[in-house]
């Protein structure tokens, strides 16, 4: 068993020389909300040439009722996500097969889904969402590369009133203080595909070609299948 098992993390080791960006064919940016995924996609994609899968948060009609009163409308409102993003899912994979190879970058998954169901769900509503979503789930691909972006609560909410959408006009800092929470122990148990976690404190991803330069060669240097960027002030 002992030799099994270094024969294995050897061929594991061993498959990480050489990969680089353009390796990973299904790249997804994960993170809370407001951290710059949407961002991140764009830039990435830009870089490859890639196909996009973004988060349509604006057709869920239940969005903002559940901002304003979560008790009454989360499940509805986790419910619509759940079909939307696996639909979003499944048909890009039918089109894969026969019209699109390439790359793909996208800012969910459909894991992401059962972070904000145990924040929100009461207990019934959240053991019939996990029936719903373990009939769902294999449907869903797995990434070849995700990228979580982390930022503080503070950090969030900032970048949220910056961008004055009204809708999250009501999203409170403890909700997305919880919702961080829930994604670092969500990423702490990860192990479906290679994970880079990258404080996004205080890189501009957006504004500075440099800081991305440095992602990218954060990227091409990753040699397991789970890392960290930190660029510090």
């Amino acid at each position: 068993m002992a030799a099994s098992g270094t024969l294995s993390s050897l061929l594991k080791l061993l498959s990480w020389r050489n990969m680089n960006l353009d390796s990973y064919k299904y790249i997804v940016v994960e993170g809370p909300i407001g951290v710059g995924k949407t961002t991140l996609v764009n830039k990435i994609a830009a870089h490859l040439g890639a196909r996009v899968l973004l988060e349509q948060p604006q057709a869920n009609p239940f969005l903002e009722k559940f901002y304003r009163d979560a008790g009454r409308y989360a499940l509805s409102t986790q419910m619509f996500f759940l079909f939307q993003r696996i639909n979003q899912l499944r048909e890009t994979a039918q089109n894969d097969m026969f019209d699109n190879p390439g790359h793909l970058v996208a800012d969910f998954m459909l894991a992401k889904d059962s972070i904000f169901a145990s924040l929100t769900l009461a207990d019934e509503e959240l053991k019939l969402y996990q029936q719903m979503y373990e009939h769902l789930r294999p449907q869903a691909a797995t990434p070849d590369l995700v990228i979580y972006l982390q930022a503080e609560p503070e950090t969030l909410i900032e970048r949220i009133r910056k961008r004055g959408i009204e809708m999250e006009s009501a999203i409170s800092q403890d909700y997305l203080a919880r919702l961080c929470e829930g994604y670092s122990r969500f990423f702490y148990h990860y192990d479906d595909a290679p994970l880079l976690i990258v404080n996004n404190e205080h890189l501009d991803l957006a504004g500075s070609d440099a800081d991305f330069s440095l992602l990218l060669a954060r990227i091409d240097g990753m040699r397991g299948r789970r890392e960290f960027f930190n660029r510090g002030e």
